[in-house]
């Protein structure tokens, strides 16, 4: 892709699953590529494979190291970083701010040190891994549910907010992918995502198709667009065939 090679590409969350699924896809579309997690340890051995930058840290506060890594310019930045955060609305105050912080804080903190000189040169990508949970919900993860709808509505603003200005944005929004997150989701995850569940490398796929075709969703489940109109056209409806699915997953409990 024209728009992918010799880019400069940031990747949050990139020490496993989607997130290095999208550092490997884009190193081999020709982009230079700084990978960041949380421990160094995660992404080393990626970063050697693909050639990339390595640059741990918090991903709230990765830009500037990222941007000196690639010479001065970040072209692309994968907003990739995640946590499974199960529980419901009583769930400790330190699980709500965690997944805040990661799913909407830090994209936010992102945003404010990218924006600056993508408006100058009337140019950028941000790409958001969200989820389908961020368009419909998920059961038994009020947190996760809650902060991804978040992620989602971050996203819209800057895509309403900077389109015209050359700022192209992306919602990756996928239902289960076999990584750590899908086992972390526990009983509910294997009633509801695992059964649909897809590699890290078809969501990859699907992020390269939406940039070509300069999509904003990314659906790497093309039925959560129907799921997504369903709850549109029909709130109530919708709500009541979810409330059956939490009974049968409390029924799984007892």
């Amino acid at each position: 892709m024209s728009t992918v090679q010799g880019a400069g590409v940031v990747i949050t969350g990139a020490g496993g699953g989607i997130g290095a699924a999208l550092a490997r896809r884009f190193a081999a579309e020709g982009a230079r590529v700084v990978v960041n997690d949380l421990d160094e340890a995660g992404i080393g051995p990626l970063a050697e494979e693909i050639g990339a930058v390595a640059v741990a840290g918090d991903a709230s506060h990765v830009v500037d190291a990222a941007r000196d890594a690639l010479g001065g310019t970040v072209d692309i930045y994968c907003a990739n970083a995640g946590l499974a955060s199960p529980g419901d609305v009583f769930a400790g105050e330190e699980v709500w701010a965690a997944a805040w912080d990661v799913h909407v804080m830090a994209q936010v903190r992102a945003a404010r040190a990218l924006l600056p000189d993508w408006l100058e040169r009337g140019s950028g990508r941000f790409v958001s891994t969200a989820s389908a949970a961020g368009l419909l919900t998920m059961i038994g993860a009020a947190p996760y549910s809650v902060t991804k709808h978040g992620s989602v509505a971050f996203a819209e603003w800057l895509s309403l907010t900077y389109r015209h200005r050359g700022i192209k944005v992306h919602a990756i929004c996928p239902q289960g992918v076999r990584t750590d997150m899908l086992t972390a989701a526990g009983s509910a995850g294997e009633l509801v995502l695992a059964p649909g569940a897809i590699e890290p490398e078809a969501v990859a796929d699907a992020l390269f198709d939406a940039m070509d075709e300069d999509r904003f969703l990314v659906l790497p489940h093309p039925e959560v667009a129907g799921f997504h109109r369903a709850r549109a056209k029909d709130p109530d409806h919708w709500l009541g065939q979810m409330n059956h699915l939490q009974q049968k997953w409390e029924g799984m409990q007892a």
